[in-house]
């Protein structure tokens, strides 16, 4: 025979029940809160640099000039700019093809303890006013027909 009353035993399973979800919840941030990448622009960077080591985005526009190949041959250090701040990057990998000087770019690292970003991932962009290279010199009736017969069903 149980010592408790049905109102107490149903009382202890809600609070049972209670402490699982508040944990559950607790362990699923802790988990979100590693896996998170915050986007920071160049001033941002510079005013309030996240943590050494801390996995963030860096978006901003490559310094014209800045571009400089390692001796290795594969590492690339540039710097990042925007609103008056620039922040010095090294890449090692395969840069994407749409990466130039005074186009935008994305990276992804993590900010050192000298001051240098250090990326592991460039997303480059362009800008809006983006064309294919087949259809540049075109004028804007024969580039719309061409638009249109390359994108049948899509």
């Amino acid at each position: 025979m149980s010592a408790l009353k049905p109102k107490h035993q149903r009382l202890v399973l809600v609070v049972i029940a209670m402490v699982a979800l508040i944990g559950a919840a607790l362990l699923a941030a802790w988990a979100l809160r590693s896996q998170a990448n915050y986007f920071y622009l160049p001033d941002q960077m510079e005013q309030n640099p996240p943590a050494p080591g801390q996995a963030v985005r860096l978006g901003g526009m490559v310094q014209r000039g800045s571009v400089k190949q390692m001796a290795d041959g594969v590492s690339i250090t540039f710097t990042v700019g925007g609103r008056g701040a620039i922040v010095p990057v090294r890449y090692s990998g395969i840069v994407p093809d749409l990466f130039t000087e005074g186009s935008g770019v994305v990276a992804e690292g993590s900010l050192g303890r000298d001051g240098v970003f250090t990326a592991t991932n460039l997303l480059a962009k362009h800008d809006e006013n983006y064309t294919p290279r087949e259809m540049q010199g075109l004028d804007d009736g024969t580039a719309s027909k061409m638009a249109r017969d390359t994108t049948v069903g899509l």
